[in-house]
């Protein structure tokens, strides 16, 4: 795995892994579900990656959407592609919504909303807190 998927928390916050493509739990919550799509090839340009990876992108967009529509029943959801840190490429993936979500007795609010989504706001999970939603996510995924 590139260097980018690995300061995601790769493996512990891996959630489903496809041929091009992993889907992390992002360990600061932007908002609850807040995922991490990235490619696992080395490319440091979107353009860079394989005619495959954008055709697999569909089906992992399919999934992503599916489960986390069914986890936290998202309003919209906003993919950001903001590689200036760590420059493999890589999704930022915000379900977004109008009221405060709840799990495990802690309450996720959209800060943004409507407007864009707060970054810095992100609820930033402890280890207890990742395994134990990157665990029922991971079911979700299935």
């Amino acid at each position: 795995m590139n260097a980018t998927i690995e300061k995601f928390g790769y493996p512990t916050t891996l959630l489903k892994q496809f041929d091009h493509w992993v889907v992390l739990l992002r360990p600061s919550q932007v908002t609850l579900g807040s995922l991490v799509l990235a490619a696992k090839s080395e490319v440091t340009a979107y353009s860079e990656l394989a005619r495959e990876a954008f055709a697999e992108q569909a089906d992992v967009i399919a999934a992503i959407e599916r489960s986390l529509a069914s986890f936290v029943q998202y309003e919209r959801i906003n993919y950001l592609m903001l590689m200036m840190v760590d420059p493999n490429v890589h999704f930022h993936v915000i379900p977004r919504y109008s009221e405060e979500r709840t799990w495990n007795g802690n309450g996720f609010p959209d800060v943004g909303w409507p407007g864009q989504p707060r970054m810095d706001s992100a609820a930033k999970l402890n280890e207890d807190q990742i395994r134990a939603l990157v665990t029922h996510l991971a079911g979700v995924f299935r």
